[in-house]
């Protein structure tokens, strides 16, 4: 016949969970006193030590310039017509005009 009943745990299973809560403990003690990362400063290198593709990312001004000029240019793209590939017939449109021809396709189809 078997025992089923739960036994009592071990005096060497006890020493073992205290002894690995008191390293745990002791790693989290030293952890939080004696490691303090290296704060890194800000990607501000000066113009001539960039590549040329890479000018727009040496100060934070020049950062904002890109930026200002990027959303220009996609607001006059998201705006106006032009051609993308006029051998093959392909177009920049505005975008309510495309949603448009959109659903205009969709409901030829049904």
């Amino acid at each position: 016949m078997s025992d089923t009943s739960l036994s009592p745990a071990r005096p060497v299973s006890l020493f073992t969970i205290v002894l690995l809560l008191g390293v745990f403990s002791a790693f989290l003690f030293f952890v939080r006193h004696y490691y303090s990362p290296a704060p890194q400063a800000a990607f501000n290198s000066a113009p001539e030590n960039l590549p040329k593709e890479l000018e727009w990312r040496a100060t934070s001004a020049a950062r904002r310039q890109a930026l200002l000029e990027m959303r220009t240019k996609e607001t006059e793209q998201a705006s106006a017509y032009a051609w993308v590939d006029q051998p093959a017939g392909v177009v920049q449109l505005p975008l309510e005009r495309a949603m448009e021809l959109t659903v205009q396709d969709y409901r030829a189809k049904k």
